[in-house]
């Protein structure tokens, strides 16, 4: 085949260094929309963008010419740079080490936007180290829980 044709669909999740609720309430929207305007800029458009103050959610379309991890380390390390320009209450932000990525069907393309979209009220039922639990385990991936 002549040409390279690919549709991977990502949900991924990524905290805040130690899961610290530093991004206030009134930064959420901006900062959102920074990181999806990064993830366009990787080539790898972000369909949805979401979180709460310690973790944020992309879902986000894979870029064909580059591996998940480093688009993953690209898309961390400028925008943890970019929020220690945004006020200096942010001077010593940094993004956890780890994430979670998770393929997503053509077919829940849109179910999972939605789940994205309504962070905040997900979250009053469920904290994000059980959230994060689930997916692993709907998903099959083993995990260590000394690093929750």
């Amino acid at each position: 085949m002549a040409q390279s044709l690919v549709k991977i669909y990502v949900h991924l999740i990524f905290s805040t260094k130690n899961r610290l609720n530093i991004f206030r309430e009134e930064d959420l929207a901006g900062i959102h929309a920074y990181i999806a305007r990064a993830f366009g800029n990787a080539d790898s458009p972000a369909l949805a963008v979401g979180g709460t103050q310690n973790h944020v959610h992309v879902l986000f379309m894979a870029d064909r010419k580059t591996a998940l991890s480093k688009t993953v380390e690209h898309i961390k390390r400028g925008t943890s740079k970019w929020m220690k320009t945004k006020a200096p209450y942010y001077a010593n932000f940094a993004w956890q080490e780890g994430y979670g990525a998770f393929s997503v069907s053509c077919s829940r393309v849109d179910a999972v936007r939605r789940y994205i979209q309504n962070q905040e009220k997900h979250h009053r039922a469920m904290s994000f180290t059980d959230e994060l639990k689930k997916f692993c385990d709907e998903y099959g991936v083993e995990y260590d829980e000394r690093y929750w």
